[in-house]
């Protein structure tokens, strides 16, 4: 493998990677050729990747597993999953989309994450993590009678092996006893150890056809002895797992092999030309290093999972750039948690593999005993809360707002039936910008107001996100507080910890009496402009549940028309939930709503995407010229 010490700047020269646009182009290469091929898949990727930004470390990792997977199955006739999806760059650049690489994440250019609508060779769309097993093995099932030489691959790894749905998925495979192969990338340097000469020469063997035949023959043999049958299997997973971890997998029901050395192509090749051919599932342990050939992403694996573009002289603007002055709403959580738990010994923060994305690298620092990081397992954290708080702690569950959806049954059953007190901040709520629609937190509002005992609330800016996150942990029971990707208005922020009053909204001005405008989150300073050009009232809500009845009451006795604004899904959002009221109350009240509508926004900035949704300030007023 080439080891680069920077990311070029410049286009590099790539012949063989060239030469190949689809992957039928590389399947008469040799050994060599693959080689020289994964090199230069591996300098392009960093080269195209620094001129679009994105994730680049995962793809790094699995360059030649990549190569070695196009190169001996009959792509796009035999699926192969990605999972996570942010690995498949590499993937994408071998099959077809080679030209079109450096518009990833921008607005009309290519998804981060595979596609089923972009590409035929994406055979199931991953946006969250731990889905490829079920789909696979779903995929196995529906051809394994139309078209039983077709063959299933999934590639699973960078942490989507913590996830349940992925065990649960195993277990039913070893039922099942499809023909399939399970790929774990195994990306954690701290085992790297254990590929070495004995654990890749028992691999090997096991991966021999010649193993294979005798295993065969001699359980033939033996079956009608079960006695020996038994101790036979037994002896066989015992000195497996002398020198492989693999004993659970042979549990479940699946051939183990591994681990093998998941950046020699020569080994890959062997062992999985092999796998290829046997019957039933497989599951094949590779180490690779996340970030692998360039020395600085080796060394920082988190820091390079993903890039921003490569400035003017060949520096790399990292995603978690600590230059930037201007803190992210992330950062306002950071600091809140920390200094609440400072006051509050019965504070304890959970977080579902998200630390560095959601803010908490600093509490967990300062507040070891009371951090948890459960892995990709958001159905357990959120029990998990549920148990802190029966036993009286106030744990403070820190999730992306998509990623909550995971564990929606949970937090009705587990959490809401029992009125139990837990915290949700809720990051990246609405429209997040290039990680596209899997990650847009469009629709924790209308899946938590139904919710009894829920409490939601949607501040406008930072400030306003440290004062409902104080108001809602301090709340008895289970609240919600969501608030974007990225930056906000840049307010200034009281480090007070005092709450507001559950419920209460905010009037920022009063003028008309006829247009009333209702702000439900950060689009504030939208609302603002529209409510001068109409000079009409505007109200900062704060709260989705419960609603200010008081004030609306009061509002829209003379109100004609109400006009709400949401960062959130129309449908059962906000604006929705003061229609409701208006009707239960009897108030002849015209409305008009503004939210993301009924539809999949695909990536694009942030900016693009509130455009795209109508929610810009041109949008708005253009619909409201029309209406009122």
């Amino acid at each position: 493998m080439k080891i680069f010490k920077e990311i070029p700047t410049e286009l590099p020269n790539t012949p063989l990677l060239d030469s190949v646009n689809y992957p039928s182009d590389l399947r008469s290469f040799s050994i060599n050729e693959l080689e020289t091929l994964a090199n230069e898949l591996r300098e392009f990727l960093l080269y195209s990747v620094g001129q679009s930004g994105g994730h680049l470390g995962g793809g790094l990792g699995v360059i030649e597993l990549t190569i070695i997977l196009h190169y001996l199955y009959d792509t796009p006739y035999d699926n192969l999953v990605w999972d996570v999806g942010h690995q498949a760059y590499p993937h994408k650049i071998l099959t077809g989309r080679k030209e079109k690489i450096m518009s990833i994440r921008k607005k009309g250019g290519l998804a981060p994450f595979p596609s089923r609508s972009e590409s035929e060779y994406d055979t199931f769309g991953v946006g969250h993590s731990s889905t490829s097993l079920s789909a696979l093995v779903g995929m196995a099932e529906a051809t394994k009678n139309s078209n039983p030489d077709k063959k299933h691959v999934a590639v699973i790894g960078d942490g989507a092996m913590t996830a349940g749905m992925a065990f649960e998925a195993l277990s039913h495979i070893g039922h099942l006893k499809p023909n399939l192969l399970v790929i774990l990338n195994d990306n954690d340097m701290s085992i790297s150890e254990n590929v070495g000469g004995l654990s890749n020469y028992f691999s090997r063997i096991w991966a021999s056809k010649t193993y294979k035949g005798i295993k065969k023959s001699g359980s033939s043999f033996l079956k009608p002895l079960p006695q020996a049958y038994h101790l036979a299997r037994k002896v066989e997973t015992q000195m497996k797992a002398m020198v492989a971890p693999g004993t659970i997998f042979e549990e479940l029901g699946l051939n183990y092999i591994g681990p093998i050395d998941g950046h020699n192509l020569k080994e890959l090749k062997d062992v999985i030309s092999n796998l290829k051919e046997f019957e039933g599932p497989q599951f094949l342990h590779v180490i690779t290093k996340k970030g692998a050939g360039l020395d600085s992403a080796e060394a920082d694996r988190i820091g390079f999972h993903a890039i921003g573009k490569i400035n003017a002289i060949g520096k790399i603007n990292a995603i978690k750039d600590k230059k930037i002055k201007q803190k992210k709403y992330q950062d306002i959580f950071g600091e809140w948690i920390i200094d609440m738990a400072n006051i509050s010994d019965d504070l304890i923060g959970i977080t579902p593999a998200m630390r560095e994305g959601s803010g908490l690298v600093e509490f967990s620092k300062k507040f070891p005993d009371r951090y948890f990081d459960v892995a990709i397992a958001e159905q357990h954290s959120v029990t998990f809360a549920a148990g802190l708080s029966v036993e009286k702690k106030k744990p403070v569950v820190a999730i992306y707002s998509t990623f909550l959806q995971r564990a929606y049954d949970q937090l009705i059953h587990d959490v809401a039936v029992q009125n139990l007190d837990v915290t949700f901040a809720l990051d990246r709520s609405g429209l997040v910008g290039e990680d596209g629609p899997t990650h847009s937190g469009n629709y924790d509002i209308a899946y938590l107001r139904c919710i009894p005992n829920m409490v939601i609330c949607a501040p406008s800016d930072e400030n306003e996100t440290r004062k409902l996150l104080t108001t809602a942990y301090l709340h008895n029971g289970p609240a919600s507080v969501r608030y974007p990707r990225g930056m906000g208005p840049n307010r200034n922020v009281d480090k007070d910890l005092k709450p507001l009053k559950i419920g209460e909204a905010n009037i920022i001005n009063e003028e008309s009496s006829e247009i009333v405008i209702l702000n439900f989150g950060t689009l504030l300073n939208e609302a603002n402009q529209i409510s001068k050009e109409l000079k009409a009232t505007l109200v900062d809500m704060r709260f989705v549940k419960p609603l200010d009845e008081k004030l609306l009451k009061k509002l829209f006795k003379k109100a004609e028309v109400f006009i709400s604004i949401e960062d959130g899904s129309i449908m059962g959002g906000a604006g929705s939930a003061v229609q409701e009221f208006a009707s239960k109350e009897n108030l002849n009240v015209r409305s008009i709503l503004f939210g993301i509508p009924d539809k999949f926004i695909e990536h694009a900035s942030r900016e693009e995407m509130l455009v795209e949704a109508g929610l810009d300030v041109e949008n708005i007023k253009s619909k409201l010229s029309k209406l009122l």
